[in-house]
């Protein structure tokens, strides 16, 4: 579905990227992990065109989709729900969502796309008149993955989605994205919740300074021992080619 080829890309002179190749299966939750300051949300945010490249390629099944912006990317089905929190406090969960699908034509589509959001997240309807500000870190979350939702993405990047929530919420949030890949949207997680989002993933991809040094099935990792270290640096596996792919 997503596929990169060897990307470098950064913020000026300072490169943050070096040479990323992977790629993203159709219909599956694949999570990415690293250390902090690994290259995770750069990755995440160099795919949906708010990073530059400064070389390499990006493709969305098939289709060479290198240096689309944002707004290309989205109306090829392509979402980004970053990290922390991006909503407007002031608003209603209503008026949240609503914002979602502000490029949806005709706009008579929004009451069956917000219809169907509330349906992954009963929560919000029972708040959909409140102010997004008096919402739980859990529900801010939802709300943003459930705005997102509205255009109906076919992928969806996720950065950190259990940040800051209870465990019962991350349980909540990661059952909702387990559910939505299962109904056709692929997933590409950024998550240092490492065993609970394994538990919902189908690969794995790790990072370290910039370059992928791992991929493999989550199965294998959820019985990994030293699974902590692809968290503390040192993730380098013997099998970090798998499917054949050079280290990036």
């Amino acid at each position: 579905m997503l596929e990169a080829e060897r990307l470098v890309a950064g913020y000026g002179s300072l490169r943050t990227l070096n040479g990323i190749t992977l790629s993203v299966k159709a219909h599956q939750v694949t999570l990415l992990t690293g250390p902090n300051g690994a290259g995770k949300s750069t990755l995440l945010k160099t795919l949906f065109g708010l990073v530059p490249l400064t070389s390499g390629e990006v493709r969305l099944e098939g289709r060479v989709v290198s240096g689309y912006t944002p707004r290309q990317m989205l109306a090829l089905g392509v979402a980004l729900v970053p990290q922390g929190r991006n909503l407007f406090p002031s608003l209603s969960v209503r008026h949240n969502l609503e914002l979602g699908g502000i490029t949806l034509a005709p706009r008579s589509a929004l009451a069956d796309r917000m219809e169907e959001v509330l349906q992954h997240f009963p929560r919000l309807r029972e708040r959909i008149d409140n102010q997004a500000s008096t919402l739980s870190g859990g529900e801010q979350k939802m709300l943003e993955v459930g705005r997102a939702l509205l255009l109906r993405p076919r992928v969806i990047l996720v950065d950190e989605p259990s940040l800051g929530l209870s465990p019962r919420l991350v349980q909540e949030v990661f059952r909702v994205l387990r559910r939505l890949a299962e109904a056709g949207t692929t997933i590409l997680m950024v998550e240092q919740n490492l065993r609970r989002a394994l538990a919902i993933s189908d690969h794995a991809l790790g990072m370290e300074m910039g370059r992928l040094v791992l991929d493999r099935p989550a199965s294998q990792l959820l019985d990994d021992p030293d699974l902590n270290r692809l968290l503390l640096g040192g993730a380098a596996v013997p099998d970090a080619t798998a499917g054949g792919r050079p280290p990036a």
